[in-house]
C-alpha cells in the first residue's frame, strides 16, 4: 500500500498525484503513461511521487484499486433489483468514464483472461452472497451467481467508453439516457427473472 502523507500539504500533493495519474493512465494505459506528465500535472516532482508510491506499476495499482473501491461503494448491489443496479452502473460510467478505461487497460496489459483482479473476493463476495440469497428466496433466476453478476455488469456497459458499438457521454440529451435506462432496466429484469416478470427459477 502507498505511504500516506501525514500533513495537510502532503495530503494535497498526494491527491493531486492520484488525480493526475488517473487521467494519464486512463488516456494512455500502463505502458503509455509517463511519470514526467503526471508530476507536471500534479505540480510536484518524481522524488515525491516515488516516496508515496514506489514506482509507476504500484502507482497504477493504487489508482486501479481505488477505482474498484469507488464503483463498489458508490454503486452498491441490490440483488432484489438487479435492473436498478445496472442502471446505476450505467450512470456511474457516464460520471466517471476514466474508471472503465482503467479496467480496460488492466485487461489489455495485465490480465487478458480470467478474473480482472487477484483480490476478487474483496470486491465480489458480498455481491455473490446477495445474489445467492435472492435466488434462494426465488427473486432471481437460478444459475451461477458469478455468471449472473457478470452478465448484469456486461449489460450495464453496453454504451460504456469501451463499447465496440457506441460510447455514450454525459453531454447527450437527457431523453436519450432515459431511453437507454428504460431498455437496460427491461432487459436486465427479463434476463434475471426468466423474462416472465417474476424471479422464479427455471
Amino acid at each position: 500500500m502507498p505511504e500516506l502523507p501525514q500533513t495537510s500539504r502532503g495530503a494535497a500533493t498526494y491527491q493531486r498525484i492520484l488525480d493526475a495519474a488517473t487521467e494519464d493512465f486512463a488516456e494512455h494505459g500502463i505502458a503509455g503513461a509517463r511519470i514526467e506528465r503526471i508530476v507536471a500535472a500534479a505540480r510536484t516532482n518524481k522524488a515525491q511521487l516515488y516516496a508515496y508510491f514506489g514506482d509507476k506499476e504500484r502507482l497504477f495499482d493504487a489508482i486501479f484499486l481505488s477505482s474498484l473501491e469507488r464503483i463498489t461503494n458508490v454503486v452498491p448491489i441490490d440483488a432484489d433489483d438487479l435492473a436498478d443496479w445496472a442502471v446505476r452502473l450505467y450512470d456511474e460510467y457516464l460520471r466517471r468514464p476514466d474508471l472503465i478505461r482503467l479496467a480496460t487497460w488492466t485487461r489489455l496489459e495485465r490480465r487478458p483472461d480470467g478474473h480482472l483482479v487477484e483480490t476478487r473476493e474483496e470486491y465480489h463476495d458480498h455481491k455473490l452472497t446477495a445474489i445467492a440469497e435472492a435466488q434462494a428466496a426465488g427473486r432471481v433466476r437460478a444459475g451461477d451467481p458469478f455468471d449472473i453478476m457478470a452478465m448484469v455488469i456486461a449489460m450495464s456497459m453496453a454504451w460504456s467508453p469501451v463499447s465496440n458499438v457506441y460510447a455514450a457521454t454525459s453531454q447527450e440529451p437527457d431523453d436519450v439516457h432515459e431511453r437507454r435506462r428504460a431498455l437496460l432496466r427491461d432487459c436486465v429484469r427479463s434476463a434475471t427473472t426468466n423474462g416472465r416478470g417474476d424471479a422464479s427459477p427455471a
